[in-house]
């Protein structure tokens, strides 16, 4: 038997063998511990993950999907299509025997076309002549609308702009006397009767602005008598410049043939003094310059 250990021996080992073995037993339980932690957490992640998988590939599948789909074009206003799509030629829009009752002596019953950015869209041609003391002067200018979304159909914005072209006619500088009046060719059309004096002379101005569909005409027809020759009839003057605008909305629905086509035959709608005689010789008369 061995030494018999005092009492504090005893109360102060087994304090301390009591604690270190309890330290011992802790740490060895924490190692044990932690792998079985470890397990826990990655079994308890799994399933996260694999959730969180689905959902990403389910999420990504429907991307794909909807960026495969064609996307639907969005809304968008209409407006009708334009009738007409170009113009006939403009100096040839007048057939030659109206060029030669109009505009006498006309330097060229061709006319002279004024430069144009798009022939199909807007032209003008010109014709003056002197017939001894006797002036005319003809213009006819023509322009294209077409129909657009933002802007509205071609017929609307022909219309605008044949109410800004009478309206510029009975307010020009210089204008004396105006008078507005419509009248009935194509769609719609308005004259306007006014006077100028210049130099001198007095002149009679006649402005018909004719609309059909999407296009306008516009004819501008002046006389004068220089010298000794008297101012023209202005009601003769507008009879003549209508019964032109009315040859040349024809031209027009005619889908660019021009009512004389430029070859002097005569025309159904020309003026009324010329529609008159529409023998075969004057049929090759005005085949000709002047």
């Amino acid at each position: 038997m061995g030494r018999p250990r005092s009492a504090a021996y005893r109360a102060g080992n087994d304090a301390g063998g009591t604690t270190a073995h309890r330290q011992r037993l802790s740490e060895g339980t924490m190692h044990r511990s932690a792998p079985r932690l470890a397990r826990i957490l990655a079994c308890a992640t799994v399933p996260v993950m694999l959730v969180a998988g689905c959902s990403s590939g389910s999420d990504d599948k429907k991307d794909a999907e909807s960026s495969s789909r064609p996307s639907s074009p969005s809304a968008s206003p209409s407006v009708a299509a334009a009738k007409f799509s170009k113009l006939p030629d403009v100096c040839s829009a007048l057939s030659g025997k109206t060029i030669e009752e109009l505009v006498p002596k006309a330097k060229t019953k061709k006319g002279k076309a004024l430069p144009s950015g798009d022939t199909n869209t807007s032209a003008t041609c010109l014709w003056n002549g002197l017939d001894g003391f006797k002036y005319r002067s003809l213009s006819l200018s023509m322009k294209l609308f077409d129909s657009d979304a933002g802007l509205g159909t071609g017929d609307k914005r022909a219309q605008d702009y044949a109410t800004q072209q009478a309206s510029k006619a009975s307010s020009a500088k210089g204008v004396k006397n105006p008078k507005t009046e419509k009248t009935a060719i194509g769609d719609a059309a308005t004259t306007v009767r006014s006077e100028a004096k210049k130099d001198g002379d007095e002149y009679r101005n006649q402005t018909v602005v004719a609309r059909t569909a999407n296009v306008v005409v516009t004819i501008e027809y002046t006389g004068a008598g220089y010298e000794t020759e008297k101012a023209p009839d202005a009601k003769k003057l507008m009879d003549d410049a209508k019964a032109a605008a009315k040859e040349v909305v024809e031209s027009v629905e005619k889908g660019g043939d021009g009512a004389g086509g430029g070859k002097g035959s005569p025309s159904s709608g020309g003026s009324e003094s010329a529609g008159k005689s529409k023998d075969s010789k004057d049929s090759k008369d005005s085949t000709g310059g002047a």
